[in-house]
């Protein structure tokens, strides 16, 4: 591989690529930047009152740079290289999720992350594009597997909701687990399937919320933040405020003041009321329209795509950032409720970069292999067509004299 493939802004390969994959790359880093500035402005009060206020900055970037080394070897890797390695990495990750639960550090009542070093690796973040991989690898071809191995990774797709689900966090429980519901939608199971899936994942949902009073809190405050303004209801109540704030073309950049201490965690979960404060309505208007796009360049790659396996990880790539992006804003904008799920691309957190990064450079390479490789017929080729010719004259019997 040359080494101009793990520098993305030196990679002068795209050129030749097809025009989807080309805009797909793009608007990935479109998206990334005004992401990376959007968390400048919104983490640097946090970190300035702790003596640096790049501080979050600089982590990200060093999460940046390892994800976009990521990034460019992927979309130069063959996918069936890297759906090899899929069902090991998701049963490692998987390892890793139910770890967290016994020695794994808590941060805001979760505990889902690993200490290493200065910096902390969350697994339920990481997997979710080898979800997507092991999910699309598994329904793509559901019809041809024994039953041996259709149980066993339905048992280790259920595994990993439940190890989740035990950190606990149900936000990113409800998203994998509709990730697989959808994938599995999209490749055609029966949908006496798909409806016993659907009819469990909502009594899981039930339970966790009935035996864990924090979460029923959540609920109560998401239909009513204005009942306890000052403690379960704040948080959405600053949101709306920054959001409110913002009118039509926002305060402008970096000129946020919900961000001064009143909204928390406003460079994770939150990042979007910021956004929406400092660049107002035409801004989210753009963001979303960007999404939008984003999306169908997605389900054009979909429909393009001649592998069943490949089509699918398109549709687990879009479910992941679009649909995960969607769920964030219906929390910033009070009609969803509060949730921890971070924004792609936007949010502070080293392995939710890295993790949304793999996930969009296997969109890009589903998109170069659907666009790329065709199979031509005889008649297209000319060379094959002059060669055949050739030989035909030469076993032609000559006339005799």
């Amino acid at each position: 591989m040359n080494w101009r493939h793990f520098i993305p802004f030196f990679d002068t390969t795209a050129m030749d690529w097809a025009t989807t994959p080309r805009l797909l790359r793009w608007l990935t880093f479109v998206w990334l930047f005004v992401g990376l500035a959007v968390m400048y402005s919104a983490s640097f009060p946090v970190g300035d009152a702790g003596g640096d206020g790049l501080f979050y900055f600089k982590r990200q970037l060093i999460a940046i740079v390892l994800g976009m080394i990521l990034f460019n070897v992927l979309i130069h890797a063959p996918l069936r290289y890297i759906q090899g390695i899929a069902g090991v990495a998701f049963i490692a990750l998987l390892g890793g999720i139910f770890l967290t639960t016994i020695i794994g550090r808590e941060v805001n009542g979760g505990q889902r992350w690993f200490e290493a070093g200065p910096f902390l690796i969350q697994p339920s973040e990481l997997i979710k594009p080898f979800l997507v991989l092991q999910s699309a690898r598994i329904f793509g071809q559901w019809e041809r597997l024994p039953w041996r191995v259709r149980l066993t990774w339905i048992g280790l797709f259920c595994a990993m909701l439940i190890g989740i689900l035990l950190q606990p966090n149900l936000s990113t429980t409800a998203l994998c687990g509709m990730t697989l519901w959808l994938v599995a939608l999209a490749a055609g199971l029966p949908y006496i399937y798909l409806a016993g899936t659907a009819i469990g994942g909502l009594f899981l949902a039930i339970l966790s919320i009935s035996i864990r009073e924090y979460q029923r809190r959540r609920i109560m405050s998401f239909l009513n933040p204005w009942s306890d303004p000052l403690q379960d209801g704040y948080q959405l109540i600053q949101s709306l405020l920054a959001i409110g704030s913002g009118g039509l073309t926002g305060v402008g950049f970096g000129l946020s003041q919900q961000k001064l201490f009143y909204l928390p965690i406003q460079y994770t979960d939150f990042i979007f009321a910021v956004f929406a404060e400092e660049f107002g309505l035409i801004g989210c208007v753009l963001f979303m329209a960007m999404l939008v796009v984003y999306a169908t360049l997605a389900l054009m790659v979909s429909r393009q795509a001649k592998n069943p396996i490949h089509r699918l990880v398109a549709i687990g790539v879009m479910v992941i950032m679009v649909g995960q992006s969607l769920l964030n804003i219906g929390v910033a904008t009070g009609a969803l409720p509060t949730t921890g799920l971070p924004l792609p691309l936007f949010s502070y957190g080293g392995s939710s970069m890295i993790s949304s990064l793999v996930c969009a450079a296997l969109l890009i390479r589903v998109a170069r292999e659907s666009s790329e490789a065709r199979v031509m017929s005889i008649a297209e080729n000319p060379k094959v067509v002059s060669f055949a010719e050739a030989r035909t004259r030469r076993m032609k019997p000559r006339p005799s004299r």
